[in-house]
């Protein structure tokens, strides 16, 4: 009797049990169905970066070289390069072969068109580089490399170009091949997810901003994106979809700049950059800056900024602009050239750039340089 007693007893108590544990398991089940019914194109909704710990941001930092930037990036782009010019093609070919001698094994293709201009037609190309074109998801980083158009018979100068956009190019160029272990290893664990490059051509006015003179090549990709299906075949979904996140780099090697936040939408990436701007500074892994707070400012709105990502977001692509404001005060003079460019304010960026590029992809690097080795007095 007491047994059967306690038995009954003993299986009422655990009946309420059951119950919570199959409602637990039942609301797992319901959840992680759920996640997996995501489309590909929403998971960018979703998606969270890792954060790397101090010895992985030293591991991750120790190939990025601001002197060999300098000379193996930067100044070849510090040429007249407008639409058509022999500067233009050289760039072209410098990114191109850069990208190409990279062991991440980066796919580069051209988007050449032929585009009516106030001098006519004259040709243009944009240049697309994935470090995994099947992937359906990317992170994206633009910048363009045409410089302004001045008429050598109205000032008889060059215009470099050097804020406008050359350090953007190279900056790119240097996180690829600072980071081309990472990328690579990256490429072979995370199939879904990649990086994208594009180097706009044509983003200048070559007579005066109107709709039709400005953002030949932004404007000529992001049409044949729409246009072009991804996966292969698909009906439904385009390149554009692919885009995570669409961070455009301008007039960027001036000193002191400010970035503050044109779009609510990727309010948080803003203040992912702040973090990472401030966990550098308490590493000591920024020279000349003396706050923990100096580029980055996610909780300051700003107007909208006319700039290659104009094309995008119309498509519906989120955009993070990092344009300083104000713009550079050497801003479409002939005075934006090497000798007035900032060197701290570059490495700093570049170091913050490369952070956030490997945290959004949720790579570490594969090895950590130990912040106190076993044998350090």
């Amino acid at each position: 009797m007491w047994r059967g007693a306690t038995t009954a007893m003993t299986e009422r108590s655990h009946g309420p049990s059951k119950m919570r544990l199959c409602s637990t398991v039942a609301i797992w089940v319901t959840f992680i169905h759920c996640v997996a019914a995501i489309p590909w194109t929403q998971e960018k909704l979703h998606h969270r970066a890792v954060t790397l710990t101090q010895d992985e941001i030293l591991a991750a930092l120790t190939s990025t070289d601001l002197e060999q930037m300098w000379q193996r990036d930067l100044r070849p782009l510090l040429v007249t390069r407008y639409p058509g010019s022999v500067g233009s093609r050289a760039v072209q070919e410098h990114i191109k072969t850069t990208l190409g001698s990279l062991g991440a094994g980066w796919e580069v293709t051209e988007d050449a068109f032929v585009s009516q201009t106030p001098y006519g037609q004259l040709p243009f190309t944009n240049i697309v580089a994935n470090l995994n074109s099947s992937a359906n998801r990317r992170l994206v980083l633009a910048c363009h490399y045409d410089s302004k158009y001045y008429p050598p018979q109205w000032h008889g100068r060059e215009f470099q170009g050097a804020t406008d956009s050359a350090v953007p190019c190279a900056m790119m160029l240097e996180l690829a091949r600072a980071l081309d272990e990472e990328l690579k290893a990256q490429k072979a664990t995370s199939p879904d997810l990649t990086l994208q490059l594009l180097f706009f051509d044509g983003e200048e006015a070559l007579f005066q901003w109107t709709a039709t003179d400005s953002l030949y090549g932004s404007r000529h990709l992001a049409q044949k994106m729409e246009t072009t299906p991804h996966p292969a075949g698909a009906t439904d979904t385009n390149q554009l979809h692919t885009m995570d996140l669409f961070v455009l780099l301008d007039l960027i090697g001036g000193p002191d700049p400010h970035f503050y936040n044109q779009f609510p939408s990727t309010t948080y990436w803003l203040s992912r950059l702040q973090s990472i701007e401030k966990r550098l500074h308490s590493m000591n892994e920024l020279v000349d800056h003396p706050h923990n707070v100096q580029y980055f400012w996610p909780n300051r709105p700003v107007g909208h900024i006319q700039d290659d990502h104009i094309p995008f977001l119309n498509r519906g692509v989120p955009i993070l602009h990092l344009i300083p404001s104000p713009f550079p005060s050497v801003w479409h003079t002939f005075d934006d050239n090497e000798q007035n460019l900032d060197r701290s304010a570059i490495q700093n960026l570049n170091k913050i750039m490369q952070v956030f590029v490997l945290e959004y992809l949720n790579a570490r690097p594969a090895t950590a340089i130990p912040s106190n080795p076993q044998n350090a007095p």
